[in-house]
């Protein structure tokens, strides 16, 4: 069973640094971070491959960087914090069979 634990979620101030971490256990293709705030659609931040490659949807790309310490932890920074970045972050861990969701961290931005 592949465990998915994130961390470093908090209040942070606008213009302040930030920075989450996502750690599996278990072997894994991918490992993604998304974002949800009530009443809207879980989206897509970005996601790293095995290989270290990573991918961004376009409307994230200049926003946040996703780096890989080792085969099972990640990590999420945003470039530059604003308070629309306040959400529930979530990672997900893809093996060959299913996707696995942990349960998230809060962000709070204030202005």
């Amino acid at each position: 069973q592949v465990q998915v634990v994130e961390s470093g979620g908090g209040l942070v101030q606008a213009g302040g640094s930030l920075n989450l971490s996502c750690v599996v256990s278990g072997s894994t293709i991918s490992i993604g971070w998304y974002r949800q705030v009530p009443g809207k659609e879980r989206e897509l931040i970005a996601l790293i491959l095995n290989n270290g490659r990573a991918n961004y949807p376009e409307s994230m790309k200049e926003r946040f960087t996703i780096s890989r310490a080792n085969a099972n932890t990640v990590y999420l920074r945003p470039k530059t914090v604003k308070p629309e970045d306040t959400s529930v972050y979530y990672c997900k861990a893809k093996t060959c069979w299913i996707s696995h969701w942990g349960k998230g961290t809060q962000v709070t931005v204030r202005a």
